[in-house]
């Protein structure tokens, strides 16, 4: 689910679009589940997904990108610059 790597972690997240806001709630799957009040659209909700990730971990987002799944609801989403401690401790509070 989440994976320490040089840079960063790796985070396997499946995303739900169109919620009524973005947040993440919880785990389904071993993956990491993902609200996006953003359709599937154009990109749309990938970028809400790196806009979220963004806040929520405190860094920019040049250091958050999509690693696959840029069209599947199942991806897997790399943060540069934070810890595995860090990202667990940010995704279950």
């Amino acid at each position: 689910m989440i994976h320490q790597v040089a840079a960063g972690v790796e985070i396997d997240v499946r995303v739900i679009p169109r919620a009524g806001k973005s947040a993440v709630a919880g785990e389904r799957d071993g993956r990491v589940l993902v609200r996006l009040s953003a359709p599937p659209v154009e990109g749309a909700a990938n970028q809400a997904l790196i806009d979220l990730f963004s806040k929520l971990f405190g860094r920019p987002k040049r250091d958050i990108r999509l690693v696959s799944g840029e069209r599947s609801r199942a991806k897997r989403v790399a943060v540069d610059g934070v810890s595995l401690a860090l990202v667990r401790e940010r995704l279950t509070a």
